[in-house]
């Protein structure tokens, strides 16, 4: 994959692209990200996740939906401050203190001490590709399930027509039929 691909994939400018390409690649390739299909997938979905590689943290009002991160037990937030410390961060917007002692343990990362550590270039990659492939979106991008996809990242299809247009930029850039 060169710079223009990844670009085109995810919206980026090419300044950011050329920033993230090694990051990326070096991500894809650890965590079996590694078919046409596949990347195309990862790369559209992180594409709309971080604005075209452009934000790492989510940008925080807080709207009501960001209040609701508080207290809730399903993203392990349990303390007060939880839902603020544990927004989303990394390139897939990793959300929820349970989610970042996953990908802490996975990593070998103190992410519920130093959760700003997925804001990091290489860390955003590599916790975005680990997060895709423990949740099992390799092999929906096998089958081109790219609705479910979407589902189990973002719980629903919020953008879910932005996340298609960029997948269809994404699998162009590849050469993935479309």
């Amino acid at each position: 994959m060169n710079v223009q691909q990844l670009a085109d994939a995810t919206g980026a400018t090419l300044n950011r692209a050329l920033l993230w390409l090694a990051p990326l690649v070096d991500a894809m390739h650890e965590f079996g990200i590694d078919t046409p299909a596949r990347r195309s997938a990862f790369l559209a979905q992180i594409g709309h996740e971080s604005g075209g590689l452009r934000n790492t943290r989510e940008l925080w009002g807080p709207t009501p939906a960001q209040v609701r991160y508080e207290g809730r037990a399903d993203l392990g937030n349990t303390q007060p401050g939880d839902g603020s410390r544990y927004r989303g961060r990394g390139l897939i917007q990793i959300t929820g203190r349970a989610n970042y002692a996953a990908a802490g343990k996975a990593l070998h990362l103190d992410l519920i001490g130093h959760p700003e550590i997925l804001e990091e270039p290489d860390m955003a990659a590599l916790s975005a590709a680990w997060w895709w492939t423990s949740h099992g979106l390799n092999a929906l991008a096998d089958k081109k399930d790219f609705v479910r996809i979407t589902r189990i990242i973002n719980g629903g299809t919020n953008g879910l027509a932005d996340r298609l247009a960029r997948w269809d930029s994404a699998r162009k850039a590849l050469g993935v039929a479309v």
